[in-house]
């Protein structure tokens, strides 16, 4: 018989889980100001900085969006020995993420991010960074790393943002591991990255990244065209669904929400929550946070879905990288699921 929990009980699960993310870590800094006249140099806004703010980025992100809940988060990556390494270290502590399972090197310069913002809207976005392959002796040190802490653990997120930590080697070790120690583990891919994640329990493209790992162009895009009335759409999800071999295919489409394939049963639409939509920065670092959360506190697939899409449709109403905030998802979720939340 299917129970129900309330928003608080789901909270509280949220709060024992213990999750540790693995992937491309990123300083996100952030220059804020105004705008009162364009450059006599030449015809850009001059912006006159109020204030400065660091924040965790890529999968560091994933993490930072777990931490408001009270979990557990561990972090693994290889940055940078260098002043942004020493930044973005940091920004890992004071969101509370562990760093014990980071490796720091000097031929890995820390990537960062840096945005100007004025009247609410991002001006320009500046990216230092070098792609940084790890070797497959480095893999295995992490990998090592990883296997050593997996008691402790109850889900893992890769996030891969195509910058050179997630190669086959490290992934094919996690998966391993994690399938010896019954962990699930949750993916945010990258097309032109690894393609073979066969052992994952759950993917999570968006829907580019979908069409791009199916190897389809994506004629509907921008034809309106309904979820599960999209062939391409569908078609790439099955493709994928059989490629990777995955229990759980959630793609994120933006303004038309979530499109779920279980294995075994049809395609699963979940509506987009979003009212006003100021800046799509992290929504899919979100996703993933609060989707594998929920699935490791025992949700269904489904259910970890419209939790997870309600989260995004919160932090896309803000402005920059901002992460969701306890409060404000159990609220949502509380209108969302006025009798309850189903509840196996």
């Amino acid at each position: 018989m299917l129970e129900t929990i309330l928003p608080d009980d789901l909270m509280s699960r949220f709060a024992d889980c213990r999750i540790l993310v693995v992937g491309d870590v990123m300083l996100d800094w952030f220059l804020w100001g105004s705008v009162s006249r364009i450059s006599p140099e030449a015809p850009v806004p001059v912006v006159e900085v109020q204030r400065e703010t660091c924040y965790p980025g890529g999968a560091a992100n994933v993490a930072r969006n777990l931490v408001p809940f009270g979990s557990s988060v561990e972090l693994a990556s290889v940055y940078g020995t260098d002043a942004a390494g020493d930044q973005l270290s940091t920004t890992l502590a004071e969101n509370r993420i562990g760093m014990d399972l980071c490796l720091r090197r000097a031929d890995c310069p820390t990537i960062t991010k840096t945005r100007v913002v004025a009247r609410h809207q991002q001006v320009v976005r500046i990216d230092r960074e070098k792609r940084c392959p790890i070797s497959p002796e480095l893999a295995d040190e992490l990998v090592a790393r990883i296997r050593s802490v997996l008691d402790r653990i109850d889900g893992i997120v890769i996030e891969d943002y195509g910058k050179g930590l997630i190669t086959r080697d490290l992934v094919a070790g996690i998966l391993a591991t994690a399938r010896e120690k019954k962990v699930p583990v949750t993916v945010d891919p990258k097309p032109g990255g690894l393609s073979d994640w066969q052992g994952a329990t759950a993917i999570k493209p968006n829907r580019s990244e979908a069409f791009a790992c199916a190897g389809l162009d994506d004629r509907n895009r921008d034809q309106g065209v309904a979820p599960l009335e999209d062939a391409l759409l569908l078609e790439a999800g099955l493709r994928l669904q059989e490629k990777w071999d995955c229990e759980q295919l959630l793609l994120t489409l933006g303004e038309q929400g979530m499109l779920m394939f279980l294995r075994g049963s049809g395609p699963i639409h979940i509506p987009a929550q979003a009212h006003e939509v100021y800046d799509v920065s992290g929504a899919g670092d979100t996703a993933i946070a609060i989707y594998t959360l929920g699935i490791c506190s025992g949700l269904s697939p489904v259910v970890a879905a419209r939790i997870s899409n309600l989260a995004s449709g919160i932090v896309v109403g803000k402005l920059g990288t901002a992460p969701i905030e306890r409060e404000e998802l159990r609220e949502a979720i509380q209108r969302d699921f006025p009798q309850g939340i189903p509840f196996s």
